[in-house]
């Protein structure tokens, strides 16, 4: 059920997020990946609310498959399976270095900030995070999940 809810909260996410990730420099031919041009509807040299609110419409009738003008559970899944695969795709065609099709543990792209947040959280340069400094470093945080982890995840 947890897998479900964290689905419908992606499309739902990217649905109303739409309008601000069209100018932000991502892949694809909708939403982020879009250039200036495509979302520039009319040709302006703006981009116009109405824009925004018509890539929006977009989406969301790409991702209504019967046109019903509602989201199922299964259309959901549909079109996050069919983001994923974009993206997966995408991935493979950026970094698959040697070419074999398959991306190596070596291939496979580094984090920005690779490293840093665990020499932040280890405040005592122990080389190892404590309760406390996992602790404190969550309350730094505002107890915000990690990469979708948090109350769902066990600690010890």
């Amino acid at each position: 059920m947890k897998h479900v809810k964290f689905i419908a909260l992606i499309v739902a996410a990217a649905g109303m997020t739409a309008g601000s990730a069209a100018l932000a420099k991502g892949f694809g031919h909708h939403g982020a990946g879009m250039s200036f041009e495509e979302i520039d509807a009319d040709g302006n040299g703006e981009v116009s609310k109405a824009e925004i609110e018509a890539m929006k419409d977009a989406r969301f009738a790409k991702a209504d498959a019967d046109g019903d003008g509602k989201l199922t559970l299964e259309e959901m899944q549909a079109h996050a399976q069919a983001r994923a695969s974009e993206h997966a795709a995408h991935m493979l065609e950026r970094f698959d270095k040697d070419g074999d099709g398959a991306l190596s543990k070596d291939e496979m792209p580094q984090p920005r900030r690779a490293g840093r947040m665990f020499d932040r959280m280890d405040a005592d340069g122990s080389g190892g995070i404590s309760k406390e400094e996992f602790e404190e470093a969550r309350a730094r945080h505002g107890g915000k999940r990690w990469h979708g982890h948090g109350d769902e995840t066990e600690q010890n």
